[in-house]
């Protein structure tokens, strides 16, 4: 079987050496990671077109979970409870799980230019949640039908492309992208086709936030289900962290240290796709995320997914958290997608990728 080298290199690895003596060991990496998306939380719910203060933050916060009391107005309590909390604590849980799965995906198909929304897997998600508002799939779900059609919309375009990358008994680096993008071309043709032809008025506003990814109507309702899928997906990379070490190492090599290769692969598809869905039905197909924050996470820890998966959730949240805060900071009072801005940002560091891993990509087939 044609092995896919990791995502590494000399120059790479020469970075993660400095890097890495500089970061210390992981017991110190992660308290420190811990703090700093503590501060990032605190900080971006103090910024916003009202001023607010930490002290007046936590304190509000206090009162509402421990009714403790103290002096603020109706106006901040609103403001910090009702509105910028709640968007704060969806944007780092979705952004946790988009890195995660990032992780995942790059060590089932064993390249590092895999993400969701690259390999269209976000497309496939945006469908059938469009597909359960538009046409009234899955009504008897009740609350979980978008996320249900999110779900199946993932799984269904993480199968096509995988088969087709995989065909001929290889996986090929090069096909996996190409694959990839015409599934997200036609699933993003499916979206389009079912806006254009449905009843719901409401539709074509609802199909642009899921396109463009935003999290504007964020409320306490959403964080429940992400925040669960989260804690049951990572949780189980977690203890899968070395069968995920050995499939970057191909298949043939982790059959003989044990892992069922073929088993492991199908349950991955099925909880990366259950993770994505659900991401995306509460945020918008947010791109390349899954594919930066991998990156950079391997350069300062190594390819060990004992290391990669907990930090990766760690900085995917406070990085996702900081693109919101600039998307309704930039051009206040107008708020730009949160799509948009990691798309300006994960294009060029794409391109770069494929730049310096050009040599991963030549005699694919």
């Amino acid at each position: 079987m044609e092995r896919t080298a990791a995502p590494s290199s000399s120059s790479t690895a020469a970075a993660a050496g400095a890097i890495a003596s500089v970061t210390g060991s992981l017991p110190v990496l992660i308290p420190i990671l811990v703090a700093g998306l503590f501060l990032t939380l605190t900080l971006a719910v103090t910024i916003g077109p009202v001023d607010l203060d930490m002290r007046t933050v936590w304190s509000i916060v206090a009162a509402k979970t421990f009714g403790f009391t103290g002096e603020w107005t109706q106006s901040q309590e609103n403001i910090v409870w009702m509105l910028r909390l709640p968007r704060v604590l969806l944007a780092a849980v979705v952004g946790a799980g988009l890195a995660v799965v990032g992780v995942a995906m790059q060590a089932v198909v064993r390249n590092p230019l895999a993400d969701p929304y690259i390999l269209g897997v976000s497309s496939g998600a945006s469908v059938g949640a469009v597909a359960v508002l538009g046409l009234g799939w899955l009504a008897g779900m009740g609350a979980f039908a978008v996320s249900a059609g999110a779900f199946a919309g993932a799984l269904a375009a993480f199968a096509v492309v995988f088969l087709v990358a995989s065909a001929g008994g290889a996986l090929s680096p090069l096909r996996l992208i190409l694959a990839g993008m015409a599934v997200s071309y036609t699933f993003s043709g499916l979206t389009s086709l079912i806006v254009m032809t449905s009843d719901n008025r409401e539709l074509a506003r609802a199909a642009m936030e899921w396109l463009l990814g935003s999290f504007g109507g964020a409320r306490w309702s959403n964080l429940g289900l992400p925040a669960l899928v989260l804690l049951v997906g990572t949780g189980y990379l977690a203890l899968n962290a070395r069968r995920l070490n050995a499939l970057l190492v191909g298949d043939e090599t982790a059959a003989t240290l044990g892992v069922d290769v073929t088993k492991l692969r199908r349950t991955l598809f099925i909880v990366l796709s259950l993770l994505t869905g659900v991401m995306v039905a509460v945020s918008g197909a947010i791109g390349f995320v899954g594919l930066v924050i991998p990156h950079i996470v391997r350069m300062v820890v190594g390819s060990d997914h004992r290391r990669v998966v907990p930090v990766s959730i760690l900085t995917g949240a406070i990085f996702l958290v900081w693109v919101d805060v600039g998307a309704r900071m930039i051009f206040a009072p107008v708020e730009l997608p949160v799509g948009v801005i990691t798309a300006l940002l994960g294009g060029p560091f794409f391109l770069w990728m494929l730049a310096t891993q050009r040599w991963k990509l030549k005699g694919a087939k």
